[in-house]
């Protein structure tokens, strides 16, 4: 599978498949259709099979969709509902329901979902009953009795109707907050990412959703991930909120080195935005899904990197030893500056990762792919440990996931809350040479206390060029302040050049670093 087709896959949910009219009949069925015996099942279970599964050769689905099912195109997939009274545990008056989603167009490998109850797990049995067709063309009569489902959603006694949570596509997931707005996604786990040679896509095979206590608001649910790389045993405690968490402990066995390991990947969408308007032939002043990577290293330092849409594929790795979070933002909640009254770019959720213990040393990697359509997730981050897996080895990591506005953790120093760019002079003069501006606003932390005669000061540096009229200056609209600078380039220099800027008062840093990337023009007007 190319990873165009992978990603749109995973981009159904978001485009209104997981919310799409429900389709009620009569009374909800008490208990689903299961395959074979209950068997014992919990997380150490897993564990071990995922274990005895690695020394094994990878084996790949077998693929037994028919071909109509996968011709489907976009409106007629869509118009596959699932029948309410279908829900599992829709008859048991608990918190949760889980739905089902039906293969088709790019979700074409089928997965197998469990119910556990009492430690005891069956196979819930794929039945065509359980899905309306609408428009799709197909008729359940005429479909395999195994043809088995492309993944699930989670809905919450809050909200019946709009789904919480959505696993669909290899080992993709996505969630909302109290917005309810899907966004950004995350994986299991990412291969290869950003290299030279096609990525490896895992998938989680094989699902088990734990039957919650009645008054329980947290959902467990369990994923076994397999791929020719590794397989991985997951479990995910999952607790809607405002902010939803998500407490994940994962379990990995490679079957070989694996030379680029991303723990924790998340994946998200820039094509255009204030600071970058390589593409700009839309109306819309922005379009993405998140507009920078946040990062909390393990010395305490806050770190704000803007995205960008590349001309050429862009790999940073930020080095770091056993790092306090992560994460993918959407800061800029402004209506105004995305104008989209469709799919509401303003509402999408944040998600930030915490690290349950210490992960040792390696970095947080950006990934940043260039893109012209706004369908294609092409920002990817994660962390990749130093040391390389190795066959045989069984690795361990716990984390937490935060989907929504609000995040545990923020900058006690001011934030970047805007980056804008353009060309660099002096306006009323003549430019006599290229030069490209730079204006970063700062708001909150103690920018507050500042009195009049305090003299800010922008602490740059850069990896090719030469710094000119740094300034820094209040910004009463935003009760901020702004840093501007050119750079003034060589007309040798190709290459990208790195950026890193703060402010500081008397030695005291007031914000959060900003750190950019920027490859001057090859042809440079002025």
């Amino acid at each position: 599978m190319q990873r165009r087709d992978l990603l749109k896959t995973a981009a159904l949910t978001l485009a209104g498949l997981s919310s799409s009219a429900s389709y009620a009949a009569n009374k909800p069925v008490a208990n689903l259709a299961t395959l074979g015996k209950a068997e014992k099942f919990d997380y150490a279970w897993l564990k071990g099979h995922a274990r005895a599964l690695s020394s094994k050769p990878f084996a790949a689905s077998v693929d037994k969709v028919p071909a109509r099912v996968k011709q489907l195109d976009w409106d007629q997939y869509q118009s596959i509902g699932y029948r309410d009274d279908h829900a599992l545990w829709g008859a048991d008056q608990l918190r949760f329901q889980a739905k089902f989603f039906h293969l088709g167009m790019y979700a074409t490998q089928s997965v197998t979902i469990h119910e556990v109850q009492d430690g005891q797990a069956r196979v819930l049995a794929y039945d065509p009953e359980m899905f309306n067709y609408g428009k799709s063309g197909l008729r359940g009569k005429d479909l395999p009795k195994d043809l088995g489902f492309a993944g699930f959603r989670i809905n919450f006694h809050t909200d019946l109707v709009r789904d919480i949570v959505a696993f669909l596509g290899a080992s993709y997931f996505r969630a909302v907050g109290g917005d309810w707005q899907y966004g950004l996604s995350a994986r299991g786990l990412a291969i290869d990412t950003g290299m030279p040679r096609p990525e490896e896509f895992p998938r989680f095979s094989s699902f088990w959703l734990e039957q919650p206590p009645k008054q329980s608001s947290t959902l467990i649910v369990y994923a076994l991930l397999d791929s020719p790389s590794t397989t991985g045993a997951y479990r995910f405690l999952i607790t809607p909120a405002a902010t939803t968490v998500m407490d994940v402990d994962v379990a990995l066995y490679p079957r070989k080195s694996i030379e680029r390991l991303g723990i924790a990947p998340l994946t998200s969408m820039f094509l255009t935005g204030e600071n970058d308007r390589r593409i700009n032939n839309d109306w819309r002043p922005e379009i993405h899904d998140s507009d920078g990577l946040a990062m909390l290293t393990g010395n305490g330092e806050w770190i704000w990197r803007p995205l960008t849409n590349p001309g050429h594929l862009r790999f940073n790795a930020f080095g770091d030893a056993n790092p306090c979070g992560f994460g993918l933002m959407q800061r800029d909640r402004d209506f105004n500056h995305y104008q989209d009254d469709g799919v509401f770019y303003e509402r999408r959720p944040s998600l930030w990762v915490e690290p349950k213990a210490g992960w040792g040393k390696g970095s947080v990697q950006l990934v940043e792919i260039p893109t012209i359509d706004e369908t294609f997730d092409n920002i990817v981050a994660f962390w990749n440990p130093e040391t390389k897996p190795q066959a045989g080895q069984e690795l361990l990591f716990g984390y937490k996931l935060y989907w929504g506005q609000k995040m545990p953790i923020q900058p006690s120093r001011a934030m970047v809350v805007a980056t804008r760019t353009g060309i660099g002079g002096i306006v009323g003069k003549p430019r006599s040479y290229f030069s490209w501006r730079f204006v970063i606003d700062f708001a909150g932390g103690d920018l507050g206390l500042l009195g009049k005669d305090t003299k800010v000061e922008p602490i740059i540096s850069c990896s090719h060029g030469e710094i000119e009229i740094p300034s820094a200056r209040p910004l009463h609209e935003i009760k901020g302040y702004r840093a501007i600078f050119d750079l003034r380039i060589p007309d040798h220099v190709r290459e990208q050049i790195d950026l890193r800027l703060f402010l500081s008062a008397d030695g005291q840093a007031l914000t959060e670093t900003w750190l950019y990337q920027w490859t001057p023009p090859a042809e440079r007007k002025f």
